[in-house]
């Protein structure tokens, strides 16, 4: 009878939805993921925690050492917007994967819109809370757009990513009434922030960081479109079967063709590149939009080329514990760079040059790594991953690791 019951138990539970288990994960997308997480606290970390997000506004100054160019230069050609044109890519595989793990689910749609609604929350207080370069909340309200359309037929998931990526690539043609501070208004604001953030308490530190939020809404409202098309792109990735089934032949052309024209087009749009004329303004700003998601899609393929090889993953696959646990190191590198910068910790802001500042991220990352990996040995989520199933589920998931059962026992 005991036997009976277990039996029942295990088939009740087996019927309920549950998160992934280990064996589900696919390797390599876990280590795309936590390199994109590489470029993104980079780019977050040099251009927004260091000093004013609107800084990146302004002309570039002229002082610095051949180090600190150096790392800027690295920073906006080879990271900047395309780590978080990857990290959208891979949103959108993640929801596409969540939506067939749900297919049997009558609720599914309900529990999706639940995974959303909780990143919602945690966006948000991350957002007024924590930082203000929160991109959760972003994620959170496009997800819930995109949630309806992973119903529907690949074809139509597809043609809805191509027709929001090339709205977002004409947008500078549309003359879009978007409102954007001036540069009188962004040299008053910076000052400011320097001094509240660089030398404020907490409470100071949150009030402007809150003041500061309706601000940014444009920034957000202008790159929607793309965030919209990289996440159904993502779905329709997964749905037609690149991640599951995909050679590394296709890696690899999918990897030098997304680099090759991504690299050529952003040549051509520089001060002495082909579409740098008279005449060529609008074809160059179209490349100039287009060009960084050419770059994101190339570098997944050239990553998933050496994450699905016999003898080449081991040189990416140590960053999928990171990748697995990206939502908890998100949130933690804020904690911790926010505590390093802003006036209620050592108040760095606006005081640490770029390539002590690129140094510190690499430190933080190769620790974060290390964390990560330690922690999954023992247990099956990070502390957030286990937090967001459990309120998307309605009850906790087993956050210990189960012991292996052995068949001859």
């Amino acid at each position: 009878m005991a036997r009976l019951a277990a039996d029942d138990e295990i088939a009740a539970t087996a019927q309920r939805p549950a998160p992934a288990s280990r064996a589900e994960r696919i390797e390599a997308i876990d280590a795309l993921r936590g390199l994109a997480l590489f470029g993104v606290l980079m780019v977050n970390l040099v251009t927004e925690f260091r000093v004013s997000i609107f800084t990146q506004f302004l002309p570039e100054p002229a002082a610095g050492t051949a180090w600190d160019k150096m790392v800027m230069q690295v920073v906006s050609t080879g990271l900047e917007t395309k780590a978080f044109c990857l990290f959208s890519l891979l949103f959108g595989v993640g929801l596409a994967i969540q939506f067939d793990r749900l297919q049997s689910r009558p609720d599914r749609l309900v529990l999706l819109l639940r995974r959303m609604a909780a990143l919602l929350l945690f966006g948000l207080i991350h957002l007024f809370l924590v930082w203000n370069g929160d991109i959760l909340t972003e994620y959170a309200v496009v997800g819930l757009m995109v949630v309806p359309l992973l119903f529907a037929p690949r074809w139509a998931l597809g043609a809805a990513s191509a027709l929001f990526l090339t709205f977002y690539a004409a947008m500078p043609l549309l003359r879009l009434a978007i409102p954007f501070p001036g540069h009188h208004w962004i040299v008053q604001h910076i000052a400011q922030a320097d001094a509240v953030y660089g030398h404020g308490d907490y409470r100071q530190v949150v009030a402007f960081n809150i003041q500061e939020v309706r601000s940014l809404v444009p920034l957000h409202v202008f790159v929607l479109a793309r965030t919209l098309g990289l996440f159904t792109f993502g779905a329709w990735m997964w749905r037609v079967g690149v991640f599951r089934a995909a050679s590394g032949r296709v890696f690899a052309y999918f990897g030098l063709l997304g680099i090759a024209s991504g690299v050529l087009l952003t040549l051509a749009t520089g001060p002495t590149g082909l579409l740098h004329g008279p005449g060529l303004g609008a074809v160059a700003a179209i490349a100039d939009q287009v060009s960084p998601i050419l770059l994101a899609l190339g570098y997944a393929g050239m990553i998933l080329l050496l994450g699905t090889g016999s003898r080449s993953k081991v040189l990416v696959t140590w960053a999928a514990p990171l990748g697995r646990t990206a939502f908890t190191n998100y949130l933690l590198q804020s904690v911790i760079f926010s505590s390093i910068f802003y006036g209620y910790g050592l108040g760095l802001f606006d005081r640490l040059a770029p390539t002590p500042t690129f140094a510190l991220g690499l430190g933080v990352y190769a620790a974060q790594v290390l964390l990560s990996t330690l922690w999954l040995r023992r247990f099956q989520f990070g502390p957030m991953e286990w937090l967001w199933r459990a309120l998307m589920y309605g009850r906790p998931p087993e956050l210990r690791r189960l012991p292996t059962l052995n068949p001859a026992s």
